[in-house]
């Protein structure tokens, strides 16, 4: 089993590096089988502007780019999708967002050329770890919690049919939190294959 893990944050010296290290040691650690690539978006210089390219591809009157056919046979490798992610104005970094606007598009992550939606994402286990600097309090008071989860796991992957297994906000980093963090870090990573099996056979 081979968990793909995408990263987007300028420093590398973040917690969300050691966030998504953590979960790549749990996915290793509960399984000597199974293996991990971390895809560093800022690292490997990802161009997540939406260009002509990509809209030619999105009306199907052309192929898509090459780094964006790159990425999605990334994907493709993958058992279970890992985003890793500073949240940004209650959401995900431009850079993830733009690589989603990219990547995730019509013809291979769904197909809208019929008048019906045809979800094509439904065998991709998704695990969403977010990581912010607020407090639960200050989410649950104005609504972030729900306001994300509509965004991001239905908004996005429920569109393109993608189980969202683990939806996580690893909370309140400013204070101090990162070993805990990055211990939680890995216990989601040892369950990430065996919740994205549950997912895939309908047992979540």
């Amino acid at each position: 089993m081979h968990a793909l893990i995408v990263l987007a944050h300028p420093d590398f010296g973040s917690l969300s590096h050691g966030v998504a290290a953590g979960i790549a040691e749990g996915i290793t650690a509960s399984d000597a089988g199974s293996s991990f690539e971390i895809a560093d978006l800022t690292e490997e210089a990802f161009d997540p502007r939406f260009n002509e390219a990509d809209i030619a591809a999105h009306r199907r009157k052309a192929a898509a780019p090459a780094d964006v056919a790159a990425e999605q046979a990334r994907i493709d490798r993958a058992d279970a999708l890992v985003l890793v992610y500073p949240v940004y104005w209650w959401s995900m970094p431009a850079l993830m967002k733009g690589w989603i606007d990219r990547v995730f598009a019509n013809g291979w992550a769904y197909d809208d050329t019929s008048g019906k939606v045809v979800k094509k994402l439904r065998h991709l286990p998704v695990h969403l770890v977010g990581i912010g600097g607020a407090d639960a309090g200050t989410y649950e008071r104005h609504g972030y919690f729900s306001a994300i989860k509509t965004q991001i796991n239905h908004g996005i992957f429920d569109y393109c049919g993608a189980p969202v297994v683990t939806s996580e906000l690893l909370l309140d980093s400013d204070a101090g939190n990162g070993a805990a963090h990055i211990e939680m870090a890995r216990r989601i990573g040892s369950d990430i294959f065996n919740a994205g099996h549950r997912a895939a056979s309908g047992a979540v």
